[in-house]
């Protein structure tokens, strides 16, 4: 009986054990800081020499857009090419955008030159992220692991965003304002190198072979477009809090202690994504993401009316454990709407989509900022996460599983399809916090509508 507990609710200590999993992770983890410090970073470099956050704002708006639209068609290229032949020039490329852009925004350049610069270095920010989840993908295949897996990288994600914002900002007021970047450079150049490195554990790559029909874009699945919403809020979260929290602090008096309050709002996302990925969930992804988002909107209600520190800290806090629920779902979901060979394409999407978001904000923000006082920037966070709300409610039909029938009653069913695919009920069990995984079952869930019982049955694949 324990040892089938044990393999039904597999662990994190089981999950690190997996042979060959550590040479990815930790210099994935090096090379995913970076991505946590980039924006903060120069909203913070440009800020010291412009003094207009509208400015430095906008500058990392530009980066942010130019990652969000570049990093798709990055995770096409390594789904065909391989990972190895994305990162090595990206990286390069990316090193020298952000000494490029600490030369100009030191020599006080004109803001084209900031973002004729910028747009080069965010569109090669290595979205580490998403091909460490791949590389899992890869290794684990159907083991029930693989939701273990899912919820891991989130909380690393999470971990980032503690990390690298603290990091750059005690750099950047601590050192000198272009500290953070160099840092940013110095951890990009070595941690993508050593990941680039770890051939052994990449996934294979999707040639497209003759007689193959049209591949799959993970664009064109509705499911996903409305998740690049969702993620688009968790995005402006991110800008509007960074932003914001520098103008609040910067206005007190108390440089300093940004970093601090930035990394409880991140501490409580990591926290929570610990504690989301623990736990057996009884409800399906689609409707834990519909709770998880309303009630992150919430949360950023009271931000711009926040004038004590001790106070701005616990609401921050609780934005950010509403901030981890929401994000590993979404995740959760995406693994079950998109196909293997464009799963890479699809992670990027969504990571590109929290830059796009982040970008957006923290331009608004900074305008609110310079324009309305510093309080003004946190009603960015609120706008967004509410405005993601609503498409989530009214396009909440398309996060369904690809590939599913919904059933009208209780009566199990099967079918074998014409492929040599069987279909079976999967309505019992509880749903684990990282479910479905990639390439594993797609278990379905009982998600009560107008008072009845649905279920859908998604179709699983015999070898």
């Amino acid at each position: 009986m324990a040892s089938a507990v044990k393999e039904s609710r597999p662990g994190y200590g089981q999950l690190l054990r997996t042979p060959g999993a550590w040479t990815f992770l930790l210099p994935g983890f090096l090379a995913r800081q970076p991505f946590a410090m980039l924006t903060i970073g120069i909203v913070l470099l440009v800020e010291s020499t412009t003094g207009s956050y509208g400015t430095a704002g906008t500058v990392s708006a530009a980066t942010g857009v130019a990652m969000a639209l570049f990093a798709p068609q990055g995770g096409k290229l390594a789904d065909r090419f391989g990972q190895r032949a994305v990162l090595l020039p990206g990286v390069l490329v990316h090193v020298a955008g952000v000494a490029a852009l600490i030369t100009l925004a030191l020599s006080h350049a004109p803001l084209w030159a900031l973002l004729a610069v910028a747009v080069p270095t965010g569109a090669s920010t290595p979205q580490v992220g998403p091909m460490v989840r791949a590389r899992w993908a890869s290794r684990l295949g159907g083991s029930p692991l693989m939701p273990t897996a899912a919820a891991f990288e989130s909380v690393t994600d999470e971990f980032t965003f503690v990390v690298g914002p603290v990091l750059a900002t005690a750099l950047c007021t601590g050192i000198h304002p272009a500290a953070g970047l160099i840092a940013e450079a110095a951890l990009t150049l070595a941690g993508g190198l050593l990941f680039a490195s770890q051939r052994r554990s990449q996934p294979p790559v999707h040639r497209a072979a003759a007689g193959d029909g049209p591949r799959v874009s993970a664009l064109s699945i509705p499911g996903v477009r409305v998740l690049i919403v969702a993620f688009l809020g968790i995005g402006a979260v991110f800008g509007g809090m960074q932003v914001s929290l520098t103008a609040f602090t910067q206005n007190i008096g108390q440089p300093g202690i940004n970093g601090v309050l930035y990394g409880i709002f991140a501490g409580g996302n990591m926290l929570a994504g610990i504690a989301c990925g623990a736990i057996a969930w009884k409800v399906g992804p689609r409707r834990r993401l519909l709770v998880a988002y309303g009630l992150l909107a919430l949360a950023t209600t009271p931000l711009w009316a926040v004038t004590a520190v001790p106070l701005l800290g616990a609401v921050g806090l609780v934005v950010g454990l509403c901030i981890a629920p929401a994000l590993i779902t979404g995740y959760t979901l995406v693994e079950s709407l998109v196909p293997a060979t464009a799963r890479t394409e699809a992670f990027t999407w969504l990571t590109g989509a929290v830059a796009l978001g982040q970008a957006a904000a923290a331009t608004a923000a900074g305008q609110l900022a310079d324009g309305f006082g510093p309080s003004a920037g946190f009603l960015v966070p609120l706008a967004g996460t509410a405005l993601a709300l609503t498409v989530l409610l009214a396009l909440r039909a398309h996060l369904l599983p690809r590939s599913s029938t919904l059933i009208v009653g209780s009566a199990p069913a099967s079918s074998a399809t014409a492929g040599g695919r069987a279909s079976r009920d999967t309505e019992t069990g509880p749903l684990d916090a990282c479910e479905p995984a990639a390439d594993a079952l797609a278990q379905g869930s009982r998600e009560g509508d107008n008072g009845r019982g649905v279920g859908h049955r998604t179709p699983v694949t015999v070898d």
